[in-house]
């Protein structure tokens, strides 16, 4: 997973309607698609919230010109960390409910609820309605533009830059894992290989790890002073040079926070 990092920077410098929009833009959006989802109580109400929410997705993702192939599998990338807490739901009785049906009933005295599905089918709604915009916002917009316009928003210098050491890193360390897969192939070794004894599988691995721990390291100290001597430190996203949003790109802000405010009480006031 982590060699396909350098996709989302290539998707990130396309030209589209999306991806023209100043950063700060699409990061106010998307922070407030997800609060707006968050903020609903779970109920039943989040269904139709949920494919209103969903219509509108679809409008952006189509305007940013990306593949749906693109969307699916970068979901598909995030849904396991999600998944086994959404799983993991149906096996308790939820607080938000008073009564409980019994669903069907497993060994060692586990009960599923079909209250207990319906919590986790809304906890499922939330979760993707979050990272489909997370993944429409990373997919659109420049890593270093992402840092520019959190620091423009207000987010601390040393959190911007440390979030920069970050991500520059974790892009070599990607090229890395690469190179060390790639190296492991071409002697035809496979981790998974039953034909090959078990004790020489995981010696193997255990070297290509150590070897990638150390490389890491390395790499780490001179990516570190590579920095230092382009002017890159501590006070690099302290002064950056102010740059207004376009008036325009502003109307589509505040067009989007009422579309996001506006569907939750249209439907509490005429609810389906």
């Amino acid at each position: 997973m982590i060699e396909h990092l350098g996709t989302i920077e290539q998707d990130a410098h396309r030209d589209s309607p999306v991806h023209r929009l100043d950063a700060r833009v699409k990061i106010v959006i998307a922070f407030a698609a997800i609060i707006a989802m968050v903020a609903v109580p779970y109920s039943t109400l989040v269904i139709p919230l949920f494919a209103g929410y969903l219509l509108v997705y679809a409008v952006w993702w189509g305007l940013s010109r990306l593949p749906l192939s693109t969307l699916l599998w970068r979901y598909l990338l995030t849904l396991p960390f999600g998944l086994f807490i959404i799983i993991f739901q149906i096996f308790f009785e939820n607080p938000y409910y008073d009564t409980f049906t019994p669903l069907f009933a497993l060994p060692l005295g586990i009960t599923v609820y079909v209250q207990s599905v319906e919590f986790a089918s809304i906890l499922a709604m939330k979760f993707t309605a979050c990272i489909i915009w997370i993944i429409l916002l990373s997919s659109t917009t420049p890593m270093e533009e992402l840092l520019k316009g959190g620091r423009r928003l207000g987010l601390p210098s040393v959190m911007a830059l440390s979030l920069g050491m970050m991500i520059r890193y974790l892009f070599v360390f990607a090229d890395m894992f690469a190179n060390i897969n790639r190296a492991l192939a071409l002697r035809h070794f496979a981790a998974f290989d039953r034909a090959l004894p078990y004790r020489y599988r995981l010696t193997t691995l255990a070297y290509a790890i150590g070897s990638l721990f150390l490389r890491s390291y390395e790499q780490g100290e001179r990516t570190y002073i590579c920095m230092q001597c382009r002017g890159y430190g501590k006070r690099t996203y302290e002064a950056l040079p102010k740059r207004p949003v376009p008036s325009r790109q502003l109307g589509v802000v505040a067009v989007m926070l009422a579309i996001f405010v506006a569907l939750p009480v249209m439907l509490y006031i005429a609810p389906f």
